[in-house]
């Protein structure tokens, strides 16, 4: 049963009937003719009052500018590239915002990491030094500002900025054997860390980890270029069931010069996710199990001994977050799923829990902060609604919650440093993005920055199709759902249907935000003679950890079951073709688009699958066995689920795309599903996308890539 909500959207983007409008095309999109205005990234200076902007100018120079919050007018100018005769690609400012590291050159290593070349501007003396002759990785100041910590050739490094001397402190690094300081290939894809060490708020520790991947197997992959000869690129990936880095927490003592590895007295495989020093100077560390269901919080006294303050259980898997907050008094804030919604809680130094301080069916979605001054807590969340996020406050008591955003749809919020303001990020799925300052205490817009109301003239010329926002009942659960239907719909005619999504752990796709590319490709289509309908199954986020982490030990059964219900009854409505009912999606939503028209091959009659996984076999350790274990524990869970063990049951029109430089997930998931499929002799389309990564972009790729998606969908659908 579809219910509809009572705000069915179709204001602005139905423009007068006596406009001569067109329609969208996939060059309109990807030549960026509908792109939002936005703001650039600032950074908050302590005072709260003012930030900075790196700005890059039509002089093709580049300038850290300071601006007001209240006012936004440009303060002065900090350090121009002109100046320095250097680049500026990015900066990093120390806690005494005194000092600048400026990054000159940046060469991409992996999705968040990179080698660059670093410089330390004095924005006292105005005093230019090189950090190192080399290209290094993650560079940061210590708290003090007294040095800068760096990586070169997988080997930990600091700078003493007083003495002028650079201390190594470690030399066993090796490439593709040792690591300190910065993380393999499978923490930073799928924990977000790079920089795996830490200073002491003193200066006088560093803690970090160091990764053991002698015994981690190598991935390898052509990339093709334009040379005579392709060349490989091997690097360490740990499939799912395969040998992971062994992980070391150490200390190292800047005084005595000493290196010391924490003994966590643990036996069996673990992660290290997350470390922090709090203000007092205790080292902490979240350890993970392998199977990513126990969380174990460590403090680590100065001489490296190491205790468990409290443990985080769950019967699927524990979340890592950087939902970390300590107080002066040793306390600390935290966020848990522990009561089936992540809520804001309050424990004592020992890691005894003290209060939970927000609560309700609802989720925590961002955690901003504590501002001691007001002892109020700062957070987003889903209290408007699953597909709606606002901006709210809370007292250390968990009493007098605020709500601080003005509009429902989609809030975000970016504070000042100590809270005295927010900018506040909104829109809706009939709002581009409007950007406003407001005061934090209690919401109060001050001045609106910017907006993109001449986006939404822009669009009047052009046919774009509003989203319905419904839920349908499938399988005994109501499931957040948007539907896409042409400007001139007919209820008297039939319609294909083309489904989009992802479906992945905790992720959500029908959200009440502004239009991407792919919404504008949605309406394309719908423009052309299609209904497209999003549907977030079981599995996905912000209606609790129970609804999310069903699907545990079986990726691809319970979204699969719900998309081909969903497909089920969509074609049972008066205006939809039941005959012509496809399904895409993209990475996750690739995985699921396969394993639909094969599990659902009497319901969908065509299906895209892009970058997918084929099988839960060829992807990483820490992603795949967070949901499923290992293939050894769970073999049916992995063989029953993946697409490439169905391919006997395709009937319908199925297109597989991948770019063969794909580091996350291989190309070889797709060649291994073409030759399975060949070997079924089942007849389908494919396409190769030559050094393409994961987001298969750069040049006119996405053009053609959203072309022959086009083309495919209207040949046979």
């Amino acid at each position: 049963m579809i219910k509809y909500t009572l705000w069915m959207l179709a204001f602005l983007l139905a423009a007068p009937l006596a406009i001569a409008q067109q329609n969208i095309t996939v060059e309109d999109i990807y030549t960026g003719e509908f792109r939002t205005d936005g703001l650039q990234s600032l950074r908050s200076l302590k005072n709260g009052e003012e930030y900075l902007v790196l700005n890059y100018n039509a002089d093709r120079s580049q300038t850290v500018d300071k601006y007001s919050y209240k006012t936004g007018d440009q303060l002065e100018t900090l350090v121009s590239s002109i100046d320095l005769k250097l680049p500026i690609q990015n900066y990093v400012l120390s806690d005494d915002e005194q000092q600048m590291l400026i990054i000159s050159q940046r060469i991409p290593i992996f999705r968040r990491s990179a080698n660059s070349k670093v410089h330390i501007y004095n924005l006292k003396t105005k005093q230019l030094q090189p950090l190192s002759n080399n290209l290094v990785r993650s560079a940061s100041f210590s708290p003090d500002g007294k040095k800068v910590g760096y990586v070169f050739e997988n080997n930990l490094y600091y700078k003493d900025l007083v003495s002028g001397e650079t201390i190594q402190v470690t030399d066993d690094g090796v490439t593709n054997e040792l690591i300190n300081g910065v993380t393999d290939w499978v923490y930073e894809e799928e924990f977000s860390l790079v920089r795996a060490y830490q200073f002491s708020p003193d200066g006088k520790q560093i803690a970090f980890i160091s990764f053991d991947e002698r015994e981690v197997p190598e991935f390898s992959m052509d990339v093709y270029g334009r040379g005579l000869y392709q060349s490989p690129y091997v690097f360490k990936y740990p499939k799912a069931g395969e040998k992971n880095s062994v992980v070391a927490l150490n200390v190292y003592d800047v005084a005595t010069k000493e290196r010391k590895v924490v003994d966590l007295k643990r036996d069996e495989e673990f992660y290290i996710a997350r470390i922090n020093y709090s203000p007092t100077g205790q080292l902490a560390a979240q350890v993970l199990n392998r199977h990513q269901n126990v969380l174990d919080f460590y403090y680590v006294d100065p001489a490296g001994n190491a205790s468990i303050a409290f443990t985080e259980n769950d019967d699927a898997y524990v979340d890592v977050t950087d939902d970390l907050t300590f107080l002066d008094n040793g306390d600390f804030l935290w966020t848990s799923e522990k009561d089936n919604w992540r809520h804001i809680y309050l424990y004592d130094a020992s890691g005894k829990e003290k209060k939970q301080l927000t609560s309700g069916n609802w989720d925590v979605t961002s955690y901003y902060g504590y501002d001691p001054e007001s002892k109020r807590i700062f957070y987003q969340s889903t209290e408007d609604g699953s597909i709606n996020r606002g901006i709210y406050s809370v007292t250390l008591k968990g009493k007098s919650k605020k709500k601080l955003s003005k509009m429902v749809g989609s809030n975000r919020a970016s504070f000042s440093d100590n809270f005295t303001y927010f900018i506040n990020t909104y829109s809706s799925a009939t709002r581009p993005p409007v950007y406003t300052l407001q005061q934090a205490k209690d919401g109060k817009i001050v001045r609106e920055i910017q907006n993109n109301d001449d986006l939404l003239v822009k669009l009047e010329d052009y046919k774009l199709s509003p989203k319905e926002f419904s839920t349908i009942n499938v399988n005994g659960n109501d499931l957040n759902m948007y539907m896409i239907k042409p400007l001139d719909f007919d209820a008297s005619k039939k319609y294909p249907v083309l489904m989009f999504q992802y479906s992945g752990p905790g992720s959500q796709q029908v959200s009440n935000s502004w239009y991407g590319a792919n919404d504008y490709w949605h309406s394309m289509l719908a423009n052309e003679g299609y209904i497209v309908v999003c549907v977030d199954p079981r599995g996905t986020g912000f209606k609790g950890a129970d609804f999310k982490k069903v699907t545990q030990k079986e990726l691809g059964k319970y979204e699969v079951e719900d998309q081909i219900e969903a497909a089920r009854q969509l074609g049972d409505m008066d205006y939809v073709d039941a005959e012509r009912i496809g399904i895409w999606g993209w990475s996750y939503g690739g995985f699921m688009s396969s394993n639909c028209i094969l599990k659902g091959n009497d319901v969908f009659s065509t299906a895209i699958a892009v970058a997918p996984v084929t099988n839960w076999r060829y992807y990483d350790t820490i992603y795949t066995e967070r949901y499923m274990t290992t293939p050894q524990e769970n073999a049916s869970g992995y063989d029953e689920n993946s697409p490439i063990n169905h391919v006997e049951k395709l009937k319908g029109n199925y297109l597989l795309i991948h770019g063969s430089a794909d580091d996350n997930v291989h190309v070889q998931n797709t060649m291994q599903m073409i030759e399975a499929l060949v070997q079924a002799n089942k007849q389908f389309e494919w396409a190769i996308y030559p050094d393409k990564n994961h987001g298969i972009y750069g040049g006119n790729t996405r053009i053609h890539l959203y072309n022959k998606m086009t083309n495919f969908i209207k040949e046979n659908l």
